[in-house]
């Protein structure tokens, strides 16, 4: 998958789409998810051109990759999801590729909580 600079969010990153941001640094943006799939889901999005996890944790510098994951703390702590604060647990997701279902051609983190996500996958 190649990255494509006319994809959603780096769209966002340029402020040509409107987002509900929840929080940014100068590496990061996070934004509430225009489809959640719980009543906490927040994007979290390097603001680098990097399609995939592992192409950001290669390629990105440590400045990146280090404000990346405070953002992703930081979000975490204010959306009431910390386990350190007395949350009951929360699911960040990177979907890869073809067989991780990525929809989006941008590297981004899905930060979801706020209610009981049970299994990860069906059991086989």
């Amino acid at each position: 998958m190649a990255y494509d600079p006319d994809n959603i969010f780096a769209r966002i990153l340029r402020g040509e789409i409107p987002n509900d941001t929840v929080a940014e640094n100068e590496h990061a943006l996070a934004f509430r998810d225009i489809r959640p799939q719980a009543p906490v889901h927040v994007l979290v999005i390097p603001r680098g051109a990097y399609v995939s996890y592992d192409d950001f944790a290669a390629n990105a510098s440590d400045a990146e990759i280090a404000g990346f994951h405070r953002l992703v703390a930081q979000v975490a702590r204010s959306e009431g999801l910390m386990l350190a604060e007395g949350s009951a647990g929360f699911r960040a997701i990177t979907n890869a590729g073809e067989h991780g279902v990525q929809e989006v051609p941008h590297f981004h983190l899905h930060l979801l909580g706020g209610r009981p996500l049970g299994r990860m996958l069906a059991q086989a």
